[in-house]
């Protein structure tokens, strides 16, 4: 997996302060470019572009079942490692406004596919998930 280029995903928000808190502050992705309607950061070496849409309304997203929970569609995320992943919980789990859809917990134990997991929102209501797994082989285990 060491060959993986980074994606970009640009994404709407209402609020550019807004995201500028969540984003940079909470969780801690490193600012780069911006203007006045739109700014990037660095998610765990991924582009990602919150671009400044006010009549953006919260998406009200479709909900799948996985191994027993309501999954968000559309969502966006990143692989980490298990000490990345226990870090950002705790920096999660400290923010009072951290707004949770699924809270940290381990999916599909003892089964291929084994991962720890997190759902919460951005303050514009965009759906992110964080997950971990002891081998990054099992990211694609059937």
């Amino acid at each position: 997996m060491s060959n993986i280029r980074p994606f970009h995903l640009a994404f709407p928000v209402d609020d550019l302060e807004a995201a500028r808190t969540f984003y940079g502050e909470v969780l801690q992705c490193e600012q780069g470019r911006e203007d006045s309607g739109w700014i990037d950061y660095n998610l765990f070496g991924h582009q990602i572009v919150a671009h400044l849409d006010p009549s953006h309304v919260h998406p009200v997203a479709v909900e799948n079942a996985v191994d027993g929970d309501a999954v968000p569609v559309p969502h966006f995320g990143v692989v980490l490692t298990f000490e990345m992943f226990d870090a950002l919980k705790e920096r999660l789990e400290a923010n009072e406004g951290t707004r949770w859809v699924i809270k940290p917990k381990t999916r599909f134990a003892g089964q291929p596919g084994e991962q720890r997991t997190m759902f919460f929102l951005d303050p514009a209501g965009n759906a992110l998930e964080f997950k971990a797994f002891a081998d990054d082989a099992s990211l694609f285990a059937v």
